[in-house]
């Protein structure tokens, strides 16, 4: 069942005609899907690491059994695209913002029709009227659902330092989950650290994503997330939206011209330490 599961998100991603732009470009290259156990003891640990106000699978559906999870990887050329910007993210970049986060969401309310012709129940957290986006006042900015950390829980990735997943296909990409009664076998976590696949973590070399943010949010601290918030919800469509004519435009600038970009990065560091 998970290798179906599997070919209905990759089929549906190859073939719909809202995975394009207008010249016929895809958004999204192949997906990579995992799964969760709804009562992996992760997700209790979310409210404590995330914030109370983080929802466990069953909150949104009774019953649940899997996480389903997938990563839409942003096509090559719109990754070059965004790699030549230095202050606004690229027309291509921005596109994929607006109309590929619409196929998402196409992508997820798919799944769960899917899911329910088969006699199962299932419901798109992001799409639930549980999930809600907050400020907490330890948080952060932060919503009732993280698909990064349902990714993380399904063994897609482990996180960088600007808080994104880095996955196989690397950073730059959009993720997606349903939750569903479907008893499926959990993915395999194989990093024993949750920062595994970030350079800067894994063996104190890169930090180049630092370098790529135009409004400073980054640094070895970590992620300024109200900064990035300013900044992409304000500054940048400020700039940009009238030009290219979509309002969600995002910015990625740090997941694009970074090691991690398009794949887990290797060692940056000579032997004997030195970087290279």
């Amino acid at each position: 069942m998970e290798e179906l599961v599997r070919e209905e998100i990759g089929s549906f991603v190859a073939t719909s005609t809202e995975n394009c732009f207008p010249d016929g470009e895809p958004y999204f290259a192949a997906p990579l899907v995992g799964f969760a156990a709804a009562n992996d003891p992760l997700f209790a640990d979310y409210k404590r690491i995330i914030g109370p106000f983080h929802l466990a699978p069953a909150e949104f559906l009774a019953g649940a059994a899997t996480v389903i999870c997938w990563v839409l990887p942003i096509s090559r050329p719109t990754r070059e695209s965004n790699r030549r910007q230095q202050h606004w993210p690229s027309r291509e970049w921005s596109m994929t913002r607006t109309y590929g986060e619409q196929f998402n969401v196409a992508l997820r309310r798919h799944l769960v029709a899917w899911l329910t012709g088969r006699g199962q129940r299932a419901v798109a957290p992001q799409l639930a009227p549980e999930w809600r986006a907050l400020d907490d006042c330890r948080a952060g900015v932060a919503s009732s659902w993280s698909e990064r950390h349902a990714a993380y829980a399904a063994g897609l990735g482990t996180f960088s330092l600007n808080d994104a997943l880095i996955t196989e296909r690397g950073i730059a990409h959009r993720l997606g989950t349903v939750v569903t009664d479907l008893a499926l076998v959990p993915s395999p976590r194989r990093p024993a650290d949750h920062r595994h696949n970030c350079l800067y973590f894994r063996e104190g070399s890169c930090g180049r994503c630092i370098g790529r943010c135009p409004t400073g949010a980054l640094s070895p601290a970590g992620h300024d997330k109200e900064r990035c918030r300013e900044y992409v919800y304000g500054a940048v469509p400020a700039a940009v939206e009238a030009e290219y004519g979509v309002s969600q435009t995002g910015c990625g600038l740090c997941q694009t011209a970074v090691p991690c970009e398009a794949a887990i990065p290797g060692s940056l560091l000579r032997p004997g330490g030195k970087r290279a």
